[in-house]
């Protein structure tokens, strides 16, 4: 009986649950899979508006954030995709999926005394690092499960829409009122030149 809402990222990539997206990542094999299967698991930026395109500083700024870190400390596939250049293809996907809805008792939520919104889903992350048109390097993080509760109690609720309505019924009247009161305006006085010729 109470409404329910949900949002997603971008349609069309199958991903029900933070699982689906795990196995499609896991399907990439870093030094097989090629650019092509990417685009056969809906993760391509031309066609996904979750997958975003990255230049190459961008991904060595995120490896390497100061001089403490190094190339000799980065993984291979990642030290591959650095020192490659233009070479080196980027991709990041930022996925989330969230639904909610309303719960508790209808009547109470109705009259706006007490509402519960409950808000579920899951957030995902996940980086993919192509050279020469064969991924090298993966990487996945994000948050499998979101549960979010909010509440809200107004017990002066019903008062307030009740007083809402008196005040915009009165307003109403005196509208009406005033425009039936009105009277059409006298005509005005001749000019002083004119009664002065009558005379």
């Amino acid at each position: 009986m109470l409404p329910s809402s949900r949002e997603v990222t971008a349609s069309g990539t199958g991903w029900q649950k933070y699982a689906d997206a795990e196995a499609t990542f896991g399907s990439i094999i870093p030094g097989k899979t090629t650019s092509a299967e990417l685009k056969a698991l809906n993760l391509d930026p031309s066609t996904n508006p979750s997958v975003a395109k990255l230049q190459t500083w961008q991904v060595r700024d995120r490896f390497i954030p100061n001089k403490l870190v190094t190339l000799d400390d980065l993984d291979d596939g990642v030290r591959a995709c650095v020192t490659a250049g233009p070479a080196c293809t980027a991709y990041e996907v930022n996925y989330a999926s969230s639904q909610t809805k309303r719960t508790g008792n209808p009547a109470l939520d109705l009259i706006k005394v007490h509402r519960e919104r409950q808000t579920s889903g899951f957030r995902f992350n996940g980086l993919i690092l192509v050279k020469d048109g064969v991924v090298v390097y993966t990487l996945t993080a994000g948050q499998p499960r979101i549960v979010q509760l909010d509440e809200m109690h107004d017990v002066l609720g019903p008062v307030q829409a009740l007083s809402s309505k008196l005040r915009l019924d009165e307003a109403v009247t005196n509208t009406l009122a005033g425009k039936s009161n009105s009277q059409p305006a006298s005509p005005e006085a001749p000019a002083m030149g004119i009664s002065a010729l009558k005379r």
